[in-house]
């Protein structure tokens, strides 16, 4: 065994370490992310989907469904430090059998706001003293059009930091 001093990088995500905490991030990745698509200057969008968007299965045009996955893929991967793309990513993974022209324009929204949030990420502060664990969940109630299931999401927090984030489909 040899000390390779403080871990810098782990399977592609980013790590910086200082008194103040540690961050986790992916920028490389997103910026891979964002030139495979080929969106590098595009228009920005403040929010990685629209309100109240409602996707259905049914649809006219489909897509090229392997560069759909490959993208919704990508995206799945970037969510493990970035718990603001969790229930968009989760949303658009439900077309992957039959994309259509209308997802894949939600995945390049997707897209158009990582562009604009490469260096978003992870930080855990260091906290001295006691932490306590809270946790917070919603749910859509029926919300997909398709089927009536709902969608929920669960939150937990260690003190300040987020621990473990999820989007289910019920």
């Amino acid at each position: 065994m040899s000390n390779l001093g403080l871990l810098s990088s782990y399977l592609g995500i980013e790590v910086h370490q200082d008194d103040s905490g540690i961050s986790l991030r992916q920028t490389a990745y997103a910026k891979r992310i964002v030139e495979l698509d080929g969106l590098t200057d595009c228009n920005l969008a403040l929010t990685p989907m629209e309100e109240l968007l409602k996707l259905s299965r049914d649809s006219m045009a489909e897509v090229d469904a392997t560069q759909y996955r490959r993208l919704v893929g990508s995206l799945h991967y970037l969510a493990h430090t970035r718990p603001d793309l969790v229930f968009s990513v989760g949303y658009v993974s439900r077309f992957m059998q039959r994309p259509m022209t209308e997802h894949q324009q939600a995945v390049k929204r997707i897209i158009r706001y990582v562009a604009g949030t490469l260096d978003h990420g992870l930080h855990y502060p260091r906290c001295p003293g006691a932490a306590h664990l809270v946790g917070y969940s919603d749910s859509d109630h029926t919300g997909d059009i398709d089927t009536s299931k709902s969608t929920s999401g669960i939150l937990f927090f260690l003190g300040e930091c987020l621990v473990s984030w999820q989007s289910v489909k019920q």
